[in-house]
Parts: C-alpha cells; structure tokens; sequence
C-alpha cells in the first residue's frame, strides 16, 4: 500500500505531466483510484455473510463517532480558549476540518491488509466524514450542510452487490477473493498521484502540527476502541487517523454558510492539504506498528 501511494505522489510532485498525457496511462495512474476502489469493495463485500453485517455497522457507528468527537472537542476548546487566532496558529476551523475528516480509500486499503472483511465493510458508515457534513455539524452549522446521503448511498452498492453475489454462490465468492489483495498497489498509486509534497511547505509548522494530531489523537481513538470495546487485537482502527483530500474544500464551504470566518479560509485550507499529505504517509505505519505490537502481545 504505502511504497506505490509514495511514488504517485512523488512523480505527481517532480513530474506530473508525466501522469496528463491522456490515454489508458492517465485513465489508470491518475484516475484510476475510485473504480479500482468501487470493484475493490464489491470483491470485499462478497467474502461478508449476511449475518456479520451488522458488526460491519457497528464498527462503523463506533469509529466515525470516535472521529467527529475528538475533532469538534478539540476544536471547540481551541475557538473558546484561544480565540478566532487559534493555537499555534491553528484555528478551530482548520482542526475540525482535518480532524472530522477521514480517507475512506485509504482505511479501505488498510483494513483489508491488517483487518477483516467486516473491518472493510465499516468504510460504509465511516465515508459519511468524507467532505464538510460533519464539519459543518461540529461548527455549528448543520441546518445549511448539503447531508451526503446520495454518496454514502454509492459507498454502500458496491459492498451489497458483493455480498449479494457471494452469499448466494460459493464460486462467485471464491472467483472475487483474489481481488482483496490484487487491487491494493493498483489504487494506492492514483491514490498518492493526487497529492502534491510542496503542500508541506506552504501550510508550514501548523500544517505539520495538523497533520501529527490528526493521526496520533483519531488514529489512536480508533485503535483502543476496536481493541476495547470490539475486543478485537489488531491495529486497524487507527486507520481512521487521517485527512481525505476533499476536506481541502471544507474552509470555504464552511465559510460560505458562516461568512465571517472568511479571512480564516487561506490558512486553513493551506493546513489541511498539509494534513492530508502527512496523513497519508504517516497513517499507514501507525497501523502497521500497532498491528505488530499486537501480534508481538499475542505470541509474548
């Protein structure tokens, strides 16, 4: 997962007119990330039986709940205690912005290396974080928020025509397995090509520093509640320890529905697109770490 996402992004940084030139190349290295996802979903929702699919629901309640609250509490405790100036330079709208917001593509890669079909299953309800709903319901603003019903919608439709496929035919469901593993590099690398390293640089010191909470504060929240209240030994839940590159947007979004936070747009949305980037290469060896800590319990 995490060596072909580092070369999209580092060829998307160094050369990303090597990835335009149209084609079958472009269609795939650059564009192909969410219908190698789509089919990557239906392949998982085929090895789920009907009856772990409300473990599947609870998982995703669970950690998107874990998300959105240690997004919006941090954030409120910033804006009440600091001000509109933030922390560090941190407003509460570049926080709950990074914070609330996580990389359904990415948790989906993760939790089919080091999870279970119905850890991969979870992305159905985790996706709803994917863009400014929650956002917008942590600043206070749900009444004017587009909810993304139709897109969770989408996320689902892949994993039920799975399921349907693979609990009504065994073969269907043998013929489909291979792709858990064999889609992985294939999106991973569209995945990295949508990011660009010299973000870092223009967000700064709060950009890091937005980056490094989001995955230690969630990705952490996540691993201790599958491992508490799941009673499961493994590091997937810090998977939601990230920032989705959608969530760039949700500054001025949310300063659409609320215009006086407009003159904090630029900074915040330079942050979170350093979040986003940090996120992605940082998120994936959390996981790993903490999936080897738990293995290396397991056999001490």
């Amino acid at each position: 997962m995490v060596v072909p996402l580092l070369l999209g992004a580092i060829i998307n940084t160094l050369f990303p007119q090597v990835l335009q030139i149209g084609g079958f190349t472009t269609a795939l290295l650059k564009q192909g990330a969410m219908p190698l996802l789509g089919l990557f979903l239906l392949c998982n929702g085929a090895q789920i039986k009907i009856r772990q699919a409300g473990v599947s629901l609870g998982k995703g309640v669970a950690l998107t709940a874990v998300k959105f609250l240690i997004g919006a509490v941090l954030g409120w405790l910033v804006g009440k205690f600091m001000g509109p100036s933030g922390l560090l330079g941190l407003s509460s709208l570049a926080i709950i912005g990074a914070v609330t917001n996580s990389n359904g593509g990415l948790y989906t890669a993760l939790a089919s290396q080091y999870g279970d079909p119905t850890d991969v299953g979870a992305v159905a309800v985790i996706s709803i974080n994917d863009g400014p709903f929650l956002t917008m319901a942590a600043m206070g603003a749900t009444g004017l928020a587009d909810i993304p019903f139709v897109t969770l919608v989408a996320v689902v439709v892949p994993i039920v025509i799975g399921m349907v496929l693979g609990n009504l035919d065994e073969e269907w469901k043998k013929f489909l397995e291979p792709g858990q593993k064999l889609l992985i590099p294939f999106f991973a690398f569209p995945l990295g090509a949508a990011l660009d390293f010299r973000t870092i640089f223009k967000a700064g010191l709060p950009g890091v520093l937005l980056g490094l909470v989001t995955v230690v504060l969630t990705g952490l929240g996540g691993y201790f509640t599958i491992k508490y209240v799941f009673r499961e030994k493994k590091g997937v839940g810090a998977a939601i320890g990230t920032t989705a590159g959608n969530a760039v947007a949700t500054p001025a979004a949310v300063a659409a529905a609320d215009p006086t936070l407009a003159p904090l747009v630029a900074g915040a949305t330079a942050q979170i697109a350093a979040s986003v980037i940090i996120t992605a290469v940082l998120c994936p060896l959390l996981v790993s770490y903490l999936d080897k800590l738990e293995r290396g319990n397991d056999v001490l």
